[in-house]
């Protein structure tokens, strides 16, 4: 049995003078949500293996903050592992690279971006969502023992969760 968690980057910056949207910080709001959101899936006993990221600065700061979070929490550190193609990818790209996982994880956490998550969670065959809001996290089972057969394995829902107060 694995477990994968689907997160979305924390709140960035629309207004930071960058080069480039794939240099977008997080804004005051995401640095806030990040720690919350990482302590609130601590809290509900999720073990963590692995952090597979974005290198989008905006997903790859809140991978740290999860990892930092259950570093601080569990005593556990939580390798990353940056994943370029998944910075505004496409679900194929998700599938892809989940499936590429190495078996010795059996939970892992995947951040990423809009509109890509929404549209990959949809085509899990899981649950449907109108749209992936910010640090959400959608969390699954699945019924294997190699990630390459997370396309074709039998997924359970086991949680959504999202910072509900702005």
């Amino acid at each position: 049995m694995k477990q994968l968690l689907i997160i979305r980057h924390a709140k960035s910056d629309w207004n930071a003078l960058i080069p480039t949207d794939f240099d977008r910080p997080l804004n005051e709001r995401g640095h806030r949500d990040a720690p919350k959101m990482a302590k609130r899936v601590v809290d509900r006993k999720v073990k963590l293996d692995a952090i597979i990221t974005s290198t989008a600065m905006r997903a790859f700061t809140t991978a740290n903050y999860f990892a930092s979070v259950y570093s601080n929490e569990t005593k556990q550190v939580i390798p990353i592992i940056e994943k370029p193609e998944l910075y505004l990818a496409e679900p194929p790209v998700f599938f892809d690279v989940i499936s590429k996982a190495n078996d010795s994880y059996d939970n892992i956490a995947v951040f990423s971006h809009n509109p890509g998550i929404t549209d990959f969670i949809n085509q899990s065959g899981v649950a449907q969502l109108d749209e992936m809001p910010t640090c959400g996290i959608f969390a699954v089972s699945i019924d294997t023992k190699k990630w390459s057969d997370f396309k074709k394995a039998k997924k359970q829902f086991l949680f959504f969760d999202y910072p509900k107060n702005g």
